[in-house]
């Protein structure tokens, strides 16, 4: 039987993609794929934008650095059982490593929506055209919670806790803490809870893909709650009951703003399928 013509770029009845079918491949994720190589080149691009923003900001919270210092020690002084006697340091460097931690904190929330957008572009060629949208919302979403975990475990989480290590001062035993190791539990707090305030800009993103939806996060509440708390003993290094429930609190908050954001977006999916 005579083999059939298949149409090539000679045949007449073979027609080119037009600009706009190309443009609706990449719109649908279908098109601009990127060989491996091409995702290293990218992701050192953006880490190197993003260790860039990074050091920009220590450098401007450096110049700033005496005030910024006060504003992390001076609550904690105050909380003290003597508080003239302040903070003690026994090694030459740890004074000015304090400077330094404290810059590079401060530079990191400066820098935090450079470091997101990159982020997103990182990600954005797997995504599809509709969803790529969504840089702006992604780094004004994920900014405002980082921010305002971090200020949530400066006033509130971190003062709780520190006054209960700071309770068990005797007449045998006198608390006189070291700047190093107080940071260091100040700062895993504070990163803490800049972490774990991301969860309604995740939700918001997965119930975009449809991976969740309301229902889903509404069946699942008890299973999350004891999620919440587990998570809240481990990052919480005193595990009395005050601590612990002022850091699980605003986390079943969030989880119940998460499930209002996807009964919010779902509908929308469904239309723009639709």
């Amino acid at each position: 039987m005579p083999a059939l013509p298949i149409p090539g770029p000679s045949d007449p009845d073979h027609e080119e993609p037009t600009d706009e079918q190309l443009e609706d491949n990449d719109e649908d994720g279908s098109g601009g794929r990127m060989s491996f190589l091409d995702h290293l080149d990218e992701l050192r691009k953006r880490l190197i934008v993003a260790v860039s923003s990074v050091l920009v900001g220590f450098l401007v919270a450096f110049a700033f650095i005496e005030p910024m210092v006060r504003f992390v020690m001076v609550p904690l002084v105050a909380l003290l059982p003597n508080p003239d006697t302040g903070f003690i340091y026994t090694e030459p460097t740890e004074a000015f490593f304090l400077y330094i931690k404290v810059a590079a904190v401060v530079g990191l929330i400066l820098a935090m929506p450079v470091v997101l957008l990159q982020f997103w572009r990182f990600v954005a060629p797997g995504l599809y055209g509709h969803e790529k949208k969504f840089a702006i919302p992604f780094v004004m979403m994920s900014t405002f919670f980082f921010v305002g975990g971090c200020l949530f475990a400066h006033y509130f989480l971190f003062p709780v806790a520190w006054e209960f290590l700071g309770g068990f001062s005797t007449e045998l035993m006198t608390f006189t803490p070291r700047i190093a190791p107080t940071f260091s539990l100040y700062i895993r707090l504070v990163l803490a809870c800049g972490a774990v305030f991301q969860m309604p800009t995740l939700v918001f993103f997965i119930a975009r893909v449809g991976l969740v939806n309301a229902r889903f996060l509404v069946r699942n509440t008890k299973y999350a709650i004891l999620i919440i708390f587990i998570v809240a003993a481990v990052l919480t290094p005193t595990g009395d009951p005050a601590t612990l429930t002022l850091m699980a609190a605003p986390m079943v908050v969030l989880y119940g703003l998460s499930i209002i954001i996807a009964w919010v977006v779902a509908p929308r999916r469904k239309a723009e399928e639709t």
